[in-house]
């Protein structure tokens, strides 16, 4: 077996697009849509961070805090 294909690959005209968004739309609601956009979003970047070798070491994040007054 050469692997399973794409659920997205057979979804080609427009009209299986909207039959898909009008199902994302049941399920979720229409407020809760562009928080998953961009969610997934965020996550793409971070994924092509992260295979760009762009992605820091932790230590190198900190920020610089305020020392606290006694």
């Amino acid at each position: 077996m050469s692997g399973l294909p794409l659920t997205f690959a057979f979804i080609s005209s427009t009209q299986d697009w909207m039959i898909v968004a009008v199902i994302a739309l049941l399920l979720f609601g229409g407020s809760k849509i562009p928080e998953l956009a961009k969610g997934v979003g965020e996550g793409i970047r971070e994924l092509k961070k992260t295979m760009n070798g762009a992605e820091e070491p932790s230590e190198s994040k900190t920020t610089d805090a305020k020392p606290s007054e006694k």
